[in-house]
């Protein structure tokens, strides 16, 4: 079954922060007006009027507003109990994001969950699931009907893992292409279609995750860091690391173990 936590309307222009309770949560978005943006594990995911985001229950996130920009979205938050809905949508990890093609039909299940938690009306708990789990079930349906097929599925996966084995390196649309014998432009249009991220934001994930590590674990400088992990200017660097993360690299500096044995 299903259990809502909580349904909330979101607004405004500045910073948020949604971080995980003590019990985590599933986290469902709808961006219903203007955009915002979400970090999902290193991730940059920007989300506009349309766009559907459904974070798994472990994930570590936040997000913020784009400046200037009003955003307005509805946000569910809720658990799976004991013989919960088996949709292949809650399974993933850590987190699928796309732009519904059913958005009339998710925002008025969503609104009048919403408004019905807001009222504190009678048995708003089990509306709210009921009508929760009708949106999952449409989403699972819609992102059944355009799931790439297992080859497109299988090449994404190759260049998703060169990226990862190559990305203190300049990773290119051509290297990509070469990777799995496509030509350049097919295997740009492919990874993006399938993962959701060009092949740039991917690289700059990856190259955060390392020195996200690196500033902890490490004892090299910043500079020596942005180097290492592909940038050779420090200050392009520093502007990356505070986009993708929220954060600057001192801040991680801050929370190194330096004890050795």
């Amino acid at each position: 079954m299903l259990q809502v936590e909580d349904v909330r309307q979101d607004k405004g222009t500045g910073w948020y922060r949604e971080a995980n309770p003590a019990e985590p949560l599933r986290t469902l978005v709808l961006v219903t007006y203007g955009s915002c943006v979400y970090w999902i594990e290193g991730d940059k995911v920007v989300m506009e009027k349309g766009d559907v985001l459904l974070i798994a229950d472990r994930a570590s996130y936040y997000g913020k507003s784009i400046p200037t920009v009003l955003h307005e979205k509805y946000v569910v938050s809720f658990r799976l109990t004991e013989g919960g809905p088996e949709l292949p949508l809650l399974a993933e990890e850590p987190y699928v994001s796309w732009k519904t093609g059913l958005y009339d039909l998710l925002a008025d299940r969503l609104k009048t969950a919403c408004d019905g938690w807001a009222e504190r009306l009678p048995y708003r708990e089990p509306m709210a699931a009921a009508l929760l789990l009708e949106a999952l079930v449409h989403a699972n349906r819609e992102l059944d009907r355009r799931r790439p097929s297992g080859e497109k599925q299988r090449l994404a996966e190759a260049m998703r893992g060169y990226i990862q084995l190559h990305h203190r390196e300049p990773v290119t649309k051509e290297r990509l292409g070469a990777a799995i014998g496509k030509s350049p432009n097919y295997a740009a249009t492919l990874y993006r279609s399938v993962t959701g991220q060009t092949i740039g934001e991917s690289v700059h994930a990856a190259r955060m995750k390392t020195a996200q590590y690196m500033l902890r674990h490490s004892l090299l400088t910043v500079a020596e860091i942005a180097e290492y992990v592909g940038y050779g200017d420090p200050s392009y660097f520093y502007r990356m690391f505070k986009r993708h993360t929220g954060r600057v690299p001192s801040e991680l500096l801050a929370e190194r173990d330096t004890s050795r044995d």
